[in-house]
């Protein structure tokens, strides 16, 4: 069996460092060093903890709440359709780095032919045989130029780019179901405490209904306190509304149906856990989201290459070798060896500038993927920004609200007492029932808005902050 000449092949590989991809620069980042610093930012800059790990599991505090997003984490549709894109596209790169090897495959033929005697020539007709074996590579491009290896790293940075979005799916995900089970708990203490309004204005009309028996009110202050209770029992039926939409809610998120009646704490501040601050605001380019957009941009760089080297010849080559015989008995023995040996040359004359303009395509889709990787930082620093100035105000509007809520609760009682002892009219004890309950209801809305602040923190820090403790304070990247 002759030898497949490789002498081509040699030169190929030798070449093959050749490549016309630019030189990746990472895009500067378009924010300040440090996030910003002022009276809002003064308690969420200081008191930094990094004791608390990155996991979820040591920033939620509440059993049922954790449960619920361990459950999510396994059955929630939408972060297995990210997981499997994630597969997909990993497929894609295997196929496309498959393409800067030689594909060897190996074939046998045999063939056995009768011929009329018109064909032969002698008159006579003919059975003739032929048996092949080879063994060679078809079509193989010789990647002078670094196209495909530019396609291969295309590939590649994609792929990787989807296993950001599968962790920023994740860390979303997290995210979401935390704020809807905060979200289900405030209700809950909203429905609980109208409930508990509504007990009250309805003992209240009796209690107005007795005295206007007795001749000691009007029927003018039945009709408002009867106003009371109606106003109150809308709000009941609105809270169970929400109540079991956030059930309904929360079993999407989860994958599955979720039990009303899951052990809860009630919404406080050690719920969640203190998301340290003080952290450089480079530490947001570890987020999925931007490292996604990174990578998306290094794809973007390489397909330039890929553009560039279309410029030039492609050759490939298609060789084998191998052994034909007329007889089976006969496909290996000495004198029966074959090959073939057929390179192709491939050179760009004329395109109506189709190459120029897929060129400048490519760098035009890397300016696009630049800009929206520094829109990607700036969002993120933003984010950050909010839930640090977030961090000190909510502290100061709840302290502001219990006071209010201290302050109505007194109003309350001294405009009752005052009612029932005839000092003052219905219209008073009512305008202070209202505001009691409005600013209960406040305070309930305020503590979930701190909780959620919390959450949303922890999501624009990238989930992940005690993996790099040393740089708390510091502006240099590892």
């Amino acid at each position: 069996m002759s030898k497949l000449p490789i002498s081509l092949v040699t030169v190929a590989w030798i070449l093959g460092g050749c490549s016309l991809t630019p030189d990746y620069q990472q895009p500067k980042a378009p924010t300040p060093a440090q996030y910003p610093l002022g009276p809002v930012y003064q308690a969420a800059l200081t008191g930094v903890d990094t004791a608390s790990g990155p996991d979820w599991q040591q920033l939620f505090h509440d059993p049922a709440m954790q449960q619920l997003i361990r459950d999510a984490l396994v059955n929630n549709r939408d972060l297995r359709v990210a997981a499997l894109n994630v597969e997909a596209f990993q497929a894609q790169y295997r196929i496309q780095r498959a393409n800067l090897f030689p594909a060897v495959s190996a074939s046998g033929a045999g063939k056995r032919q009768k011929l009329p005697g018109d064909l032969t020539g002698t008159g006579k007709s003919a059975i003739t045989s032929s048996y092949s074996a080879t063994l060679g590579v078809s079509a193989y491009e010789l990647d002078f130029f670094g196209r495909l290896r530019s396609l291969s790293e295309q590939a590649m940075q994609t792929y990787l780019s989807t296993e950001e979005a599968r962790r920023s799916a994740q860390l979303s995900l997290v995210a979401n179901v935390a704020n809807g089970y905060l979200t289900w708990r405030a209700d809950q203490e909203l429905l609980a405490l109208a409930e508990k309004t509504l007990a009250a204005d309805e003992r209240s009309l009796r209690l107005t209904a007795r005295s206007k028996s007795a001749g000691k009110a009007s029927s003018l202050d039945v009709i408002q306190a009867r106003t009371s209770v109606e106003s109150t029992r809308a709000s009941v039926a609105r809270y169970q509304r929400q109540v079991a939409q956030d059930v309904n809610s929360l079993s999407l998120l989860v994958g599955g149906p979720v039990s009303e009646t899951l052990p809860a704490r009630p919404l406080a501040d050690d719920l969640i856990a203190r998301v340290p601050a003080g952290l450089p605001s480079d530490l947001l380019q570890r987020r999925p989201d931007i490292l996604q957009a990174e990578y998306q941009l290094k794809a973007a760089n390489a397909n330039i290459g890929a553009a560039r080297a279309a410029f030039f010849p492609s050759l490939t080559l298609t060789a084998n070798a191998g052994s034909a015989s007329k007889d089976l008995s006969g496909l290996f023995k000495g004198g029966s060896g074959s090959w073939t040996f057929q390179p192709q040359i491939n050179l760009p004359i004329f395109n109506a500038g189709s190459l120029r303009a897929s060129l400048d395509y490519a760098k035009i889709q890397k300016n696009i993927l630049v800009a929206q990787y520094e829109k990607s930082i700036q969002t993120a620093f933003q984010e950050v920004s909010n839930g640090l100035a977030a961090r000190q105000t909510y502290n100061d509007q709840l302290e502001a609200q219990r006071d209010f809520v201290k302050a109505n609760q007194t109003y309350y009682d001294l405009a009752e007492h005052r009612y029932r002892s005839g000092v003052d009219s219905n219209l008073t004890f009512l305008d202070a029932q209202r505001s009691l309950f409005s600013s209960q209801q406040m305070l309930i809305a305020d503590r979930l808005a701190q909780l959620v602040a919390e959450v949303n923190l922890y999501t624009a820090l990238g989930g992940a902050w005690a993996q790099w403790p040393s740089l708390v304070g510091s502006t240099q990247k590892p």
